[in-house]
């Protein structure tokens, strides 16, 4: 699987175990996320992960601030975007089962890397159900 991941200067450490974590299960990372502790804007490195899921160029995406927020609003803004913002793993599964979500926001400021790395591992192996859950979905987007 190819996987955007942008991160602000709250997630270059969670950002670092995600992408150990994920080429170790053997998907390819496109990094768009900063690498210091230097205060950027989170919109200059969600976009890009928003524009490569949206496009197809990624299957997925990761996005990281400190609150989880801010990143999260700026990747809904594009129109095939479904970004949930997570804070637990079965939050995750939820917004892949319910909601067919393409992107996870995790909160860097609350929650630690240990379960940023395990909600990451269950967005990327949750399947979305379908059914009465793709009606809903479909009713996301503006039209």
């Amino acid at each position: 699987m190819k996987i955007s991941i942008g991160n602000d200067h709250a997630g270059p450490e969670y950002k670092k175990a995600i992408v150990a974590f994920l080429e170790q299960k053997g998907h390819t990372v496109i990094n768009y996320g900063t690498d210091t502790f230097d205060s950027v804007d989170y919109p200059d490195f969600g976009h890009p992960v928003a524009l490569d899921v949206e496009k197809g160029t990624s299957d997925l995406g990761i996005v990281i601030c400190g609150s989880g927020n801010g990143i999260n609003m700026t990747v809904n803004k594009h129109q095939g975007i479904r970004s949930a913002l997570c804070w637990t793993k079965e939050i995750a599964a939820l917004a892949r089962q319910h909601n067919d979500a393409n992107i996870i926001s995790i909160p860097a400021r609350y929650t630690s890397i240990q379960q940023a790395v395990e909600m990451v591992d269950t967005f990327l192996t949750t399947v979305f159900e379908g059914g009465r859950h793709a009606t809903r979905v479909d009713k996301i987007a503006c039209q």
